[in-house]
This record gives C-alpha cells, sequence and structure tokens, in this order.
C-alpha cells in the first residue's frame, strides 16, 4: 500500500513539474513577444506626455542696460462650451472689457464649428483685462455658492508670453519687430533671430503634479547688449524729426559711429513705428527699404565722395595739400563738359581750396590723373559695391560701375569722382570714411556690444575691413577737411572742439534726367580730429527751403555733434589737451 502511495506522488510530482515548466516557457515566451515590448512602453509612459517647451526669447538692452525688447504676460481668453451656463453673461462680460461685439461673440457661442469643444474668443489679451474677468468670474462663482455655477462658467484663460517694445517706436529701425508667431522680421531681431528665440525642447513629463520636479529647465534665449546709446539715439530722433520740418525734406537719416571701432551709438531715421504694434506696418512703409534707410536704401551721395577722390589721390602722390591748378569752371572728360557746382571758374586753387569750394572740375582732374584703374581700385577698397556687414537685416550693397561693364562710360570716371553715378548706402559713406579718421584702417559696422548665455557675457570685438590708405594720409586730409571748414566758417563747426569733414549735395535723377531743384543733402564728419570719438553722417532727401548741404546737413551735424559729445562725456579740446601735457 505505501509502495502504491508513493507511485502516485512521484507521478503528481511529475506532473506538477512539467505544469511548472510550461508556466515558466509561457512567461518567458510572452516577455520576450512583440506585444510584450508595447505593453512595457506603456506602461513605462504611463502618466507621461510628450511637451514642446519654448524658452523665454532673450532680452535686448542698450549699452547702458536700458531695456529696449522684453516679455510682458498675455493672456488667451476662450470658452469650454461643454461646460458653459450662461452664454449672454459670457458674451456680455467679454464684450465689454475686451471691446469686442456682443453679437458676434453670442453667435459663436451658441452656434460653433462642428467638432470644437474649446473655443478661443480672443488672443494677446493686455493681463489687467484678463484679471478683471478674472476676478468677476470669481465674484459670480462666489455668489452662486459651494456648486461654483456662476454666470462666467466655462470661460477660460491661458497665459502666454508676448514681445514687448517699453519704448515703443524709439530706435525701431535698429531693433526690428516679433510676429505672433515668433519670428522676427528687420534689424536686430531677424538678424539673430536662433539666437533671441533659444532652443525648444521636447521631453515626456509626468502629468502627475507630484512629480513636477521632473519637467526640465529650458535655457531663455540669448541676451543682447547692443552698442546703441539710449539717449543719444533718442537725441539724434528728435533733431532729425526738427530738422525736417525746419528744412522741408521728406525723409532723413542721422547716424552716430565711433569711428575707432565700429559701434553704432545712433541711427535714427525719419520714419519710425510702434514695435507694439507691428501689424500697422503696411500703413507706415510702401517697401522694405524704407525701414531702415541707413543701411537699405542706395542714393547718389554727391561730393561727400570727393573726400575718397582726395585720399586716393594723396595716397597715389599724385598731389599734395599744396598743389596749384587753374580751375577754369569747366572740363571735358569723355565727350561731356562738367562743371562746377555754381558754373563758375575759381581760379588759381590748392587742394585745401578744392576741398573747400567743393570743385567738380578739381575732382574730374584728380581722377584723370589718377586713370580709370587706380581710381576704381581705390574706391572698391573703399567698400563701394560691397556690403559692409553690419549685424543688421536688410543691407543693401549699392553700385559701382566699373570699365568693362554695359552701362559704364568714359564720362562716369568724371561724375563718380564727385559722387553721382553711383550709389552707396549711408552705413557705406560711414565704412569708408572711418579709413580717414582711423590712420587708415577701415572699421566694420556693428551693433551687437555683448551676448549674455548661460550666465556669461561675450563681448564682440571690433573688426577692419581693410587700410585702403596709409596713416599719413589719413592725417594729412582729416587736416585739410578741419582747415577747409574753418576758413569758409562752416555752419558744421562745433564749439570747442576742432572737426573734420564734408557737405555734400546731389541732384537726383528724374525719368532719366538730373532734377536740380531735387537734391540729397548730406553732411559727414568727426572729431576731436586729435582722437576721433564719434563720426556723423546726416541725409537729408529733398529738402525744400535750400537744396545745398552746406545750409541744411551741416547745420544738422553741428547740432548732432554738440548733443554727442554732451552724452558722451567728451571734454572740449583744451581741457583734454591740457590734461595729456601733464
Amino acid at each position: 500500500m505505501r509502495q502504491q502511495y508513493a507511485q502516485r506522488s512521484h507521478v503528481l510530482a511529475g506532473v506538477m513539474l512539467l505544469i511548472a515548466l510550461a508556466i515558466v516557457v509561457q512567461m518567458t515566451r510572452i516577455q520576450n513577444s512583440p506585444e510584450a515590448a508595447i505593453f512595457r512602453q506603456q506602461a513605462e509612459n504611463y502618466a507621461y506626455e510628450w511637451k514642446t517647451f519654448y524658452p523665454n526669447r532673450g532680452e535686448i538692452y542698450d549699452r547702458n542696460g536700458r531695456l529696449l525688447a522684453g516679455q510682458k504676460t498675455v493672456y488667451e481668453v476662450g470658452v469650454d462650451l461643454s461646460t458653459v451656463v450662461d452664454a449672454h453673461a459670457i458674451a456680455f462680460a467679454v464684450s465689454r472689457e475686451l471691446g469686442l461685439d456682443y453679437d458676434q461673440l453670442m453667435s459663436v457661442i451658441q452656434n460653433p464649428p462642428d467638432g470644437i469643444s474649446y473655443l478661443v474668443l480672443e488672443d494677446y489679451v493686455d493681463a489687467q483685462k484678463a484679471l478683471n474677468l478674472q476676478d468677476l468670474k470669481r465674484a459670480l462663482q462666489e455668489q452662486a455658492g459651494s456648486g461654483g455655477l456662476g454666470g462666467l462658467t466655462g470661460l477660460q484663460f491661458k497665459a502666454h508670453p508676448q514681445r514687448s517694445y517699453p519704448e515703443n517706436d524709439l530706435a525701431s529701425n535698429i531693433l526690428g519687430f516679433v510676429s505672433r508667431e515668433g519670428k522676427g522680421y528687420f534689424g536686430i531681431e531677424e538678424n539673430y533671430d536662433n539666437l533671441l528665440a533659444g532652443n525648444p525642447v521636447s521631453v515626456l513629463i509626468p502629468t502627475d503634479p507630484n512629480k513636477a520636479y521632473e519637467i526640465p529647465n529650458i535655457p531663455d534665449g540669448t541676451t543682447m547688449i547692443l552698442t546703441i546709446n539710449r539717449d543719444l539715439q533718442s537725441a539724434a530722433e528728435d533733431i532729425l524729426d526738427n530738422a525736417l520740418l525746419e528744412y522741408g525734406a521728406q525723409n532723413g537719416v542721422i547716424v552716430v559711429m565711433d569711428p575707432q571701432t565700429g559701434e553704432l551709438l545712433a541711427m535714427a531715421t525719419s520714419k519710425r513705428m510702434n514695435l507694439n504694434e507691428f501689424w500697422n506696418y503696411d500703413s507706415i512703409y510702401s517697401n522694405a527699404t524704407d525701414f531702415n534707410p541707413a543701411i537699405s536704401k542706395t542714393y547718389e551721395p554727391g561730393s561727400v565722395v570727393k573726400i575718397l577722390t582726395m585720399a586716393a589721390a594723396l595716397d597715389t602722390n599724385i598731389v599734395t595739400p599744396n598743389t596749384t591748378y587753374l580751375d577754369t569752371g569747366s572740363v571735358l572728360i569723355g565727350g561731356v563738359t562738367i562743371q562746377n557746382w555754381d558754373r563758375n571758374p575759381w581760379g588759381v586753387q590748392n587742394m585745401v581750396g578744392c576741398l573747400q569750394h567743393s570743385l567738380n572740375v578739381c575732382m574730374v582732374n584728380l581722377a584723370t590723373q589718377m586713370g580709370a584703374t587706380n581710381f576704381y581700385n581705390y574706391m572698391d577698397a573703399f567698400g563701394f559695391g560691397h556690403l559692409t556687414g553690419i549685424d543688421l537685416a536688410g543691407e543693401s550693397q549699392g553700385r559701382l560701375k566699373v570699365p568693362g561693364d554695359a552701362d559704364w562710360y568714359p564720362v562716369d570716371l568724371g561724375t563718380n569722382s564727385f559722387g553721382q553715378g553711383i550709389s552707396v548706402t549711408p552705413i557705406q559713406m560711414l565704412a569708408a570714411t572711418s579709413a580717414v579718421a582711423n590712420d587708415g584702417r577701415m572699421v566694420t559696422p556693428h551693433i551687437l556690444y555683448a551676448m549674455l548665455r548661460d550666465g556669461r557675457q561675450y563681448n564682440v570685438p571690433a573688426q577692419f575691413a581693410g587700410s585702403p590708405i596709409s596713416v599719413n594720409t589719413s592725417n594729412t586730409l582729416t587736416e585739410m577737411l578741419a582747415i577747409s571748414l574753418e576758413d569758409e566758417a562752416s555752419l558744421a563747426l562745433v564749439p570747442g572742439y576742432r572737426v573734420a569733414g564734408k557737405t555734400g549735395t546731389a541732384e537726383i535723377p528724374v525719368n532719366g534726367f538730373y532734377d536740380e531743384s531735387q537734391t540729397n543733402a548730406s553732411f559727414i564728419g568727426w572729431g576731436p580730429i586729435d582722437d576721433p570719438k564719434f563720426m556723423i553722417y546726416v541725409w537729408l532727401e529733398r529738402p525744400s527751403v535750400s537744396p545745398w548741404g552746406a545750409d541744411t546737413a551741416a547745420p544738422v551735424f553741428s547740432e548732432m555733434a554738440q548733443k554727442t559729445v554732451i552724452l558722451l562725456n567728451i571734454p572740449p579740446d583744451f581741457i583734454r589737451q591740457q590734461t595729456a601735457s601733464h
């Protein structure tokens, strides 16, 4: 009997062992099956969801830490249609607070599109207005009792950031703007869009609020510090606006640059927009070049180019400051007679007189003596026909015709020498002329002073675009220009400071012919000449009071220079010289 029970026990144990083995085999098979992999992934992702985090856009400051562009909180106001109790109350409250049409709100809430459970009533709502609606909703809920069913039940608010410009239209041509889609347009906002916007990050985050510590910290976009001086920028805009009224000009530009580093200290244009209302762009500007004509709009600069023609002539040793010639009032080149601006002869003149009286005949003679190859090589080295590389979106390169081009004629050598028949931008004139103010070295204009990223500051060094002329040529020509202004008692003079500079008056081509009554009046100058800290370019388009740069742009330069030395704390010459001698 015992032997029989023992056999049954062995059989039962064997069966159970087989069953256990089968279970183990099945578990192993299930765990390694494709379905198991899916189940494991679902288990791992339980209570998590993919979400994309967008960093705050980097802020923009002036060189002294004044905020020019930042972020503010605005709200999306919408309704959860599944919980709406009183459509009338919502439509009435929203229409009253946000200025929307009551009937339209009622219609869209009561007759929403098919399949819509959440409806946006208004986006980019000012924070205070959204808070007013939230307070009203809370008050109505409290009146309704613990059930929480108030007249605004279903009204919802979603906060999000919006680009903000606390100075409204100040430096708008420099900053540019950001659309509601988060894309930068024009200026700094477009040129450095990727850096300012930062990098979005998509990650799995817990839906359990107890695990909020797992939500990643997304670094903000890069913060920009600009070279501009906010107070100087404001002053330049005010001076330009007043000049347009005083001289009846249609448009204008004033740019202030450090000629030793290329830092732009101010860049004022006559058309500006409130960047907080960027949707008005089309009503202010007729085309993209109007947004910042200082870098985008090309024009014939006129006699300011005589600075560069004289620089080339001095640098090639064709003339010295004391070289004389007989000015007969006209000269023939390429079969065309070129006359002085006043159509009069000036007799025997040296090179200082040539600049002082802005004689076209003198410039044609210099260009002819140099020859086309030398002349255009220098103009090319000064950057005409090339981008300066300024770090603002929308720069134009202008046009310098040269021998061999289909539309170049021998007479162009003469007219180009005094700034007609070529097209430049104000920023190109500043870059080119910086070689004369800066010991022969051309600077690359730039607007970015430094970047702040991850708690560290990265400064932008000065960059140079070559040395088209020698140090001796630079110093000699600067002195010649200073003397020419002093001898004629120019309206560009700045009390207490020696400055160098030159006027420009260029007739504007209309229907293929130059119109004497319509001109581009300009002045470019720098100082103090022994250690230049500022270079200012003034351009007035079609002044009606007087067509001449000497009468319009020159006094604007003087006013801007006087404001500049105050705001930049540049002591008068005699104080600096006394300090240097001790």
